[in-house]
């Protein structure tokens, strides 16, 4: 076994943003001594956070690494993201972790990004310990705070500390199995007290409710407890270990990160009770059909296997390709395999990341997450392997778009630059999406919310120098027709030498919405010879896609063509062209066309308080509402909205329900716009037009 393996723990620090994870991350690098001066979010100064994007707006925008030294093990920290516009981050570097801590604030509680983590662990199967943060604050309530996160979270959470003095008197923590005070300094260190008299019969009572449920983790050990054999501190230790990593329930423990209070005991939990790289056991591997699948164990003597979770695009040292090693160990340079990309790579220096630094390492065994350079094919979700094994490791997918913009670029010089740029930008965050719309001509970046767009345009300019601006994008608007018609196209030009002359007769009806364009030859007797009825549909086809109404496509109707005539000279393919076209226009002009525009299918999850908000909200954006259900504490709404209601959705929802509220949106069906909303959309963009 590989020196360490064991005594290593890869940790996700996760919550809500805002909720103290970065300064969690602080105070533990500060304590061990990896970093000489304590770090603070709001002086822009922290380890983890260094983008300028994050030190302009004080959140972590993307997932930070490092490591520090306890009681001879080595803690890896992943401080995720916690605002929902870079939460996909979030649930790519949490299936690198063995565990996670969840933070929750003691103040404002459990809130949505917190509950969507908890869902990624469960994905993940990740044992989990909350933190109750931010106990020095006004207002702040550990009882309340824990009995929110018994009513949401499964398995049940458990009370392993509590803590002495509130808000600002809030000055150290009880821990309940050792049954030992302590009191904590301005700097952060811990003084052992005996249990303050007035907590004393709490402690006691906790620490009994404590050992009943541990117990349940440990058949043995419950049968000992029921036969009233007295349990040793070490007997609940290990209860506790063997519990929290079967995920039989979750232990709590509490302080302040910022105050520096209850770091150490949690930094103690996390090397005692959490899993090694060994404890997570195998790895579910599977063919590329996703099926036949293979156990890949944490063994250091295995061959060499990895997954690539993250990738940092740097227009100076490259990509930078982030991996969670499985089994097997790589030394300081050399080569693998890429089984999704069916290519060889070659690597010649091995990293660790320490912030934004890099630091050179000489090896890498099971549990490792380190770093290479400049591989040429290797992306983001790719397995990499010793060998060409045909297996591949089933990687997070990125959450769903919920907003798009157009993109233009504000200078001639920058068109080029743009969508290798973006490219090299999506490589970097693959929640992003570069589409282009084919009926709108517009180039659309879609992401998680209007801040991720931005912040992804700003690193544009910062990492590549290119300029776009963003525009609102244009609605693919379409049209049909509602009445059945007959018309005829007839085509006759006479000039010098041979003329033109084709002679159709076309009906028009409409079609089931989502049918889409059907010809139906019904020519008998020859009135027009059968190398010119392509020609006709070729003609409505064409001129179909612009409209009679404002130039949209029009959809869902059938032509059939039942008549015409020819001229043995002066007919073509290209005056039975144009008769097509003409039939279309005179037809679809008479057939009472109307408009058509998207509706999507939207289900967004809320909290109870903001159901009457969001109900109104979606009344007033033409939406209809198909059903709603419960999701633990959390209302989901299931409807229907136009399209064009909800292109700003992201932001709204936000400001509606404080950040609390989740959003995902697909595109259902056309359907039509009504009369009144058609007039006035028809008015604004023949107006725009000119």
């Amino acid at each position: 076994m590989i020196e360490g393996t064991e005594s290593l723990r890869n940790i996700a620090f996760v919550a809500h943003g805002g909720s103290g994870k970065t300064s969690l991350a602080e105070v533990m690098l500060f304590n061990t001594g990896v970093v000489n001066r304590l770090g603070r979010v709001e002086d822009g100064n922290t380890v983890m956070d260094f983008e300028p994007e994050e030190l302009k707006r004080n959140i972590s925008l993307s997932s930070g690494f490092h490591q520090f030294p306890w009681k001879s093990h080595t803690v890896n920290l992943i401080d995720t993201p916690g605002d929902q516009n870079f939460f996909s981050d979030t649930k790519s570097c949490m299936q690198a972790a063995d565990g996670a801590v969840v933070v929750i604030d003691a103040v404002d509680s459990v809130k949505v990004q917190t509950e969507q983590a908890w869902e990624f662990a469960e994905e993940f199967n990740l044992p989990c310990v909350i933190f109750i943060n931010k106990l020095d604050r006004e207002r702040s309530d550990f009882f309340k705070t824990f009995k929110d996160a018994g009513e949401t979270f499964d398995p049940k959470p458990i009370i392993i500390q509590l803590p002495i003095g509130k808000e600002a008197d809030f000055k150290g923590v009880i821990d309940l199995i050792s049954f030992k005070a302590y009191i904590y300094d301005a700097k952060g260190k811990a003084t052992e007290v005996d249990i303050p008299a007035e907590l004393q019969d709490q402690a006691t009572e906790e620490r009994e409710a404590l050992i009943e449920n541990v117990v349940e983790s440990d058949d043995e050990l419950l049968e000992r407890y029921l036969e009233g054999e007295s349990l040793t501190d070490d007997d609940i230790k290990s209860a506790l270990r063997k519990g929290t990593i079967s995920r039989s329930f979750v232990p709590v423990l509490c302080g302040s990160a910022t105050k520096n209070i209850g770091i150490d005991l949690i930094q103690d939990f996390i090397v005692n009770c959490m899993p090694s790289p060994i404890d997570r056991g195998a790895w579910i591997l599977t063919d590329a059909a996703g099926e036949n699948e293979v156990e890949c164990h944490p063994d250091p003597d295995a061959p060499f296997a990895a997954f690539v979770f993250k990738t940092v695009a740097d227009p100076f040292a490259g990509r930078l390709s982030i991996f969670r090693v499985v089994s097997g160990s790589l030394g300081a340079d050399g080569t693998f395999f890429n089984i999704n990309k069916d290519a060889k790579e070659r690597f010649n220096q091995l990293l660790r990341l320490a912030g934004k630094e890099q630091k050179p390492e000489k090896s890498a065994g099971p549990g490792a997450i380190v770093a290479v350079a400049k591989l040429k094919e290797t992306t983001t979700g790719d397995s990499l392997f010793a060998d060409d094994r045909k297996v591949r490791f089933r990687c997070a997918e990125p959450l769903p778009s919920l907003i798009s913009f157009a993109v233009e670029p504000k200078t001639k010089q920058d068109e080029d630059k743009v969508f290798t740029s973006l490219s090299k930008l999506m490589e970097e965050d693959i929640s992003l999406k570069l589409t282009r719309n084919a009926e709108t001509k517009q180039i659309l970046l879609s992401g998680l919310g209007q801040i991720h767009i931005e912040v992804a345009v700003e690193k544009l300019k910062r990492k590549f120098n290119v300029e776009v601006q963003l525009n609102t994008p244009k609605i693919p608007y379409k049209e049909t027709i509602k009445k059945k018609i007959r018309v005829q196209g007839k085509h006759k030009k006479q000039t010098g030498g041979h003329g033109q002359f084709g002679d159709c007769w076309v009906q028009l009806e409409p079609l089931p919405r989502g049918k889409g364009f059907e010809f139906v030859d019904k020519i008998v007797g020859g009135a027009i010879p059968r190398q010119y009825i392509p020609a006709v549909e070729k003609g409505i086809i064409e001129s179909s896609q612009k409209g009679v109404l404002v130039g949209f496509p029009c959809i869902d109707f059938r032509a059939t063509l039942d008549f015409g005539s020819y001229h043995a000279v002066d007919s073509s393919e290209m005056a039975f062209k144009i008769a097509g076209s003409l039939a279309f226009r005179k037809a679809a002009a008479e057939a009472n066309p109307v408009l058509l525009e998207p509706i999507m299918d939207v289900s967004i999850t809320t909290p109870d308080e903001y159901m009457g908000d969001i109900m109104g909200d979606l009344n007033s954006r033409r939406g209809r509402v198909l059903g709603m259900d419960s999701k633990g504490k959390n209302q989901v709404i299931n409807a229907q909205v136009p399209m064009s209601e909800f292109l700003t959705y992201a932001p709204d929802l936000r400001s509606m329900t404080g950040g609390r509220g989740l959003f995902t949106m697909e595109f259902s069906r056309y359907d039509e716009v009504p009369a009144q909303t058609s007039q006035k959309l028809i008015e604004e963009i023949n107006k725009n037009k000119k």
